[in-house]
């Protein structure tokens, strides 16, 4: 190729997105790598899938079409970087999350929230103490009785411009 053409095309990577299709999956650490995957199992349904030997004690995990892999190793948990789950049923997970005594009340201000769009994010933490986010799409759909100490985001951080406009689902109208 000339060299006009070469400049060309580093112009145009430079300016053109490689866009990424979706996210194949998440890696948390696990002080006991067997405790943490039962917990997974348990607790969000998912599955154990065949794992590549890479000389430490990994598992990978299916969730639908993602996968979250969990591998074993003497880290500090992170504070706040977490990721999050939508389910099928909130307030089971609520419940069961609430009997093992791992709703994490004290990160973002309140163990369960709601978001400006009515959306809901409930927050808990691993046997390794990574903090996971638990989804729900509108919290009138919620049975009160069950989940009943809600934090409004709005209550607490003023939610006005593009704040108030924020959508946790972007197929929700």
């Amino acid at each position: 190729m000339s060299p006009s053409v070469l400049a060309a095309v580093r112009v145009w990577r430079e300016v053109t997105p490689l866009n990424a299709r979706r996210f194949n999956h998440v890696s948390v650490h696990a002080d006991d790598l067997e405790t943490s995957v039962r917990f997974y199992e348990e607790l969000f349904g998912m599955e154990r899938l065949p794992t590549p030997n890479f000389g430490l004690n990994i598992r990978w995990l299916a969730l639908g079409e993602q996968q979250l892999h969990v591998f074993e190793r003497s880290v500090p948990r992170p504070e706040y970087h977490h990721f999050g789950l939508d389910v099928e049923n909130f307030e089971d997970v609520y419940l069961k999350a609430r009997e093992r005594g791992i709703l994490d009340a004290d990160t973002f201000g309140g163990a369960v929230r709601e978001l400006p769009d009515g959306a809901v994010q409930m927050y808990l933490r691993d046997p390794a103490g990574n903090l996971v986010e638990v989804n729900w799409p509108d919290l009138t759909t919620l049975d009160r009785s069950v989940v009943g100490d809600v934090v409004r985001v709005a209550d607490m951080e003023p939610q006005e411009g593009e704040a108030a406009l924020a959508r946790l689902y972007h197929s929700r109208a």
